[in-house]
């Protein structure tokens, strides 16, 4: 199981990653794993804001849906459009390719406040 040491993560497995002055969300190489094979993805709008810990979005599987949920408060300024039309990225490059959202975190700080990889790992019995 891989877990990107760049990013920071929610115990439902969403994961922000810096990018420049953005944060990018995806879900962990765990989550996806759990999920099976990726087949829809429902994302916001650009410009839709975001509060950390609140639904944004669906990720659904062969297997299961999922509620995803904001790592960081912010403003969407980007959409993984791809995805939305390959939603099997998510299953392929979950920490590359087949990210979500870009974000202009609204409150920077959240992101010390999310587990950092080690403890996410062993939030999922990684050690």
């Amino acid at each position: 199981m891989a877990i990107d040491k760049n990013a920071r993560y929610l115990e439902s497995h969403e994961y922000a990653k810096p990018s420049g002055e953005y944060m990018v969300f995806g879900i962990s190489d765990h989550a996806q794993t759990e999920l099976g094979d990726v087949v829809f993805v429902e994302l916001p709008a650009v410009g839709k804001k975001l509060t950390k810990g609140a639904l944004f979005g669906t990720i659904e599987s062969v297997k299961a849906a999922s509620d995803l949920y904001a790592p960081v408060s912010g403003t969407v300024v980007e959409v993984n459009e791809a995805v939305k039309n390959d939603p099997s990225l998510v299953n392929k490059d979950c920490y590359g390719a087949g990210w979500l959202v870009k974000v202009t975190p609204s409150n920077p700080s959240e992101f010390q406040s999310l587990l950092d990889p080690a403890a996410y790992g062993k939030a999922i019995g990684e050690e």
